[in-house]
């Protein structure tokens, strides 16, 4: 299939040039600043789709809007209906509007204009439409310091440079960008249109916050290297904002160190606290050093050998029940403590003994269920 994209150099066309380049079956030709308009008609030759992205938001003269925006659109259509007259077969166009298309300036009306050109040719021309009304998209990508508040907060954030906030209780509906592409290529999958009560193409989930609220919730992003302490990073908007804001990290940003606390027995590293399940960490123990000795009362931790041979021990605090389980590196095996045991484990090697260890909770100094218990 062959699909063409216009504004292929902007945000959005980046992200959904790079999703359909990696599909075999979908040949992407793409249009943007360095084009002419004259080169339309050849480009949509035997295309079957088109993601009509490009037009213009922050011009030097006023005008551009509407030559950017209204009549590249009307253009478009009308190359897509000539085309179509040509080769007996329908172009679906995929327009991306703004929901600044409700106000009254320059630029939300020639984005009216250009929904209402789309919608029009549509009808008269008998191709499918879908014009979406965006809300502010954000992901990789998206140019900071212009025209995106999650952009900018990213990019300095993630540098350590300061961010004006002017009123951190503006409300503020966020589409990501992988929601977006996704829903593109659903729909050029053949998905059926859904479409809002005014017949705009709609994309889900919309996320509904503040601006301060982001802001924040950045901050704490990168915070969280010194905190160890995650967000919530594996569902909704605070996957999506962390997944941006990692991208937006300097390459000299891509590694950090953690505290790492030696002593005679080896080593312990600490590398990631979570709000409410639990830490990840590792230690080391050279040949024939025994770490561990105490039990809990509440908190369990998951052993793994990644490397050499160990001995764990286990002993019931009440009824002396005892336990013993050897595993190694080459076994890929789960070592569980339970409360109310007394466990510990020995490098029964000769080599280095390195163990990852995940415990339910966070330790907490104040209360750390840890209680000495030699076997």
């Amino acid at each position: 299939m062959k699909v063409l994209i216009t504004g292929a150099d902007g945000f959005v066309g980046k992200n959904l040039r790079q999703a359909l380049f990696e599909r075999a079956d979908v040949e992407v030709v793409t249009f943007d600043v360095g084009n002419s308009v004259s080169e339309l008609p050849a480009m949509l030759h035997g295309a079957a789709f088109v993601f009509h992205l490009a037009g213009v938001n922050r011009p030097q003269d006023p005008k551009e809007f509407a030559t950017g925006n209204l009549d590249l659109t009307q253009t478009l259509c009308n190359a897509v209906s000539a085309e179509m007259e040509t080769c007996g077969k329908k172009i679906t166009v995929v327009l991306t509007s703004s929901i600044q298309a409700e106000r009254d300036n320059p630029y939300g009306q020639s984005k009216r204009g250009a929904e209402k050109a789309v919608f029009a040719a549509a009808k008269r021309y008998g191709f499918p439409a879908h014009v979406f009304r965006l809300p502010n998209v954000f992901g990789k990508w998206c140019r900071p310091n212009y025209n995106s508040a999650v952009a900018t907060f990213c990019h300095n954030i993630a540098r350590g440079l300061p961010i004006e906030v002017r009123d951190p209780a503006a409300p503020l509906t966020l589409v990501y960008i992988d929601d977006l592409v996704g829903r593109f290529v659903q729909l050029l999958d053949g998905a059926v249109a859904s479409v809002d009560a005014e017949g705009f193409a709609t994309v889900t989930p919309q996320f509904s916050t503040t601006v301060g609220e982001v802001a924040d919730l950045i901050g704490r992003f990168r915070e969280s290297r010194q905190t160890l302490l995650t967000e919530r990073v594996g569902t909704g908007l605070v996957r999506a904002l962390y997944s941006t804001y990692v991208s937006y990290l300097p390459e000299e940003e891509f590694k950090y160190a953690v505290p790492r606390h030696a002593d005679p027995r080896g080593v312990f590293v600490e590398m990631l606290r979570t709000p409410d399940s639990g830490q990840f960490s590792y230690f080391t123990a050279h040949p024939g050093v025994t770490r561990g000795g105490h039990y809990h009362h509440s908190k369990t931790e998951k052993f793994l050998v990644i490397k050499g041979h160990a001995r764990f021990k286990f002993r019931h605090i009440q009824t002396g029940e005892t336990y013993e389980l050897t595993t190694n590196g080459e076994g890929a095996e789960i070592v569980e403590t339970a409360p109310g045991w007394t466990h510990d484990i020995t490098n029964i090697g000769q080599d280095e003994l390195v163990v990852m260890l995940w415990a339910n909770e966070i330790f907490d100094r104040a209360r750390p269920d840890t209680y000495a218990c030699p076997l």
